[in-house]
């Protein structure tokens, strides 16, 4: 008989599903779901360093790749810091998550179910990259750039 529990895998409150971070076909690192999640529930949340925007905006030019997202006119959080996983939700332009700000903290949604194993995604929307990157979904109708 085997007395061997299996290991208790923890998150914080407010990561609501259970997800991994794998490589991604669309770009680096993506974040996969690890359990079937429903639509329109609460996917997890990323925290990060609150900053203001211009100096995100500094910041963007100093490094190819960014993890910031503003919050307000003002505002904005820089996630490259961060250990929640959901910082590495890629773009699609067929999203099945979306990004939302409340009360200062970004938050991810499911926009239908995902079953596990599939990459998590939201549409970027305006971005910084002012349509000069190419996107690299791989979405039917896919826009094209970013």
């Amino acid at each position: 008989m085997n007395t061997t529990a299996a290991p208790t895998v923890t998150r914080p409150p407010y990561q609501k599903f259970a997800v991994d971070v794998a490589a991604s076909r669309i770009d680096g690192h993506g974040v996969f779901a690890a359990e079937a999640i429903t639509r329109r529930r609460k996917i997890g949340e990323i925290r990060g360093e609150s900053i203001s925007v211009a100096e995100a905006r500094i910041r963007a030019t100093r490094v190819e790749r960014i993890m910031i997202v503003e919050l307000s006119a003002k505002r904005a959080i820089d996630f490259s810091k961060s250990s929640d996983p959901m910082r590495f939700t890629n773009h699609s332009c067929k999203a099945n998550a979306r990004l939302c700000i409340r009360q200062g903290r970004v938050e991810f949604y499911a926009l239908r179910d995902i079953a596990p194993g599939e990459e998590i995604t939201v549409d970027y929307g305006e971005s910084h990259h002012e349509g000069q990157l190419r996107c690299r979904c791989g979405a039917p109708g896919c826009r094209g750039n970013l």
